[in-house]
């Protein structure tokens, strides 16, 4: 893969939550802790691919919560 220039400092993607889930994934940003202790170490591809990959965790856990969401039985209305 080429590295592409980047006009902008890419910013961690902490959002200052910091607690990890039962894979060891921080629970605010999705990133592992191996990916979050080396962030300041990493290039900038290296960064976008975390990035990436935390795009696709977020995306799994939401369409995972979504059928689980299925599973509940419905509410009843009150009308």
């Amino acid at each position: 893969m080429t590295e592409q220039l980047e006009f902008f400092p890419i910013d961690s993607p902490c959002r200052g939550i910091c607690q990890s889930d039962s894979r060891g994934y921080c629970l605010g940003c999705l990133r592992s802790r191996e990916e979050r202790f080396n962030w300041r170490n990493l290039n900038d591809v290296q960064k976008q691919d975390v990035l990436r990959l935390c795009r696709q965790r977020r995306l799994r856990a939401a369409k995972k919560h979504k059928l689980d969401d299925t599973n509940d039985p419905p509410q009843p209305t009150l009308f």
